[in-house]
């Protein structure tokens, strides 16, 4: 994820598509996944309101395009921040 992203999670935001640079490895909607800043540094974990494959269409874009995007309507975030939590940095 991008800084202003980091920032936001740090001030308890939820992460949007748009603060996410890239998606690595497989998961799927539901699981647990590591949240790291451009250095590689983890720095959050949360639950994927999306699985990877639907995450590596909308990562960087606007919530409002997911839709438009994936086929269907959806949440508007990644990560809601009820499903967060901070562990490190910033």
């Amino acid at each position: 994820m991008d800084a202003g992203a980091a920032t936001a999670l740090k001030g308890g935001k939820s992460l949007l598509p748009a603060g996410v640079r890239a998606v690595e490895g497989e998961f799927d909607k539901g699981d647990a996944v590591l949240i790291k800043d451009l250095s590689g540094r983890a720095v959050a974990k949360g639950l994927a309101a999306y699985g990877a494959k639907e995450a590596r269409l909308i990562h960087g874009q606007k919530s409002s395009a997911i839709e438009g995007l994936i086929g269907y309507r959806g949440a508007s975030v990644l990560i809601h921040r009820d499903n967060l939590v901070w562990i490190g940095g910033y």
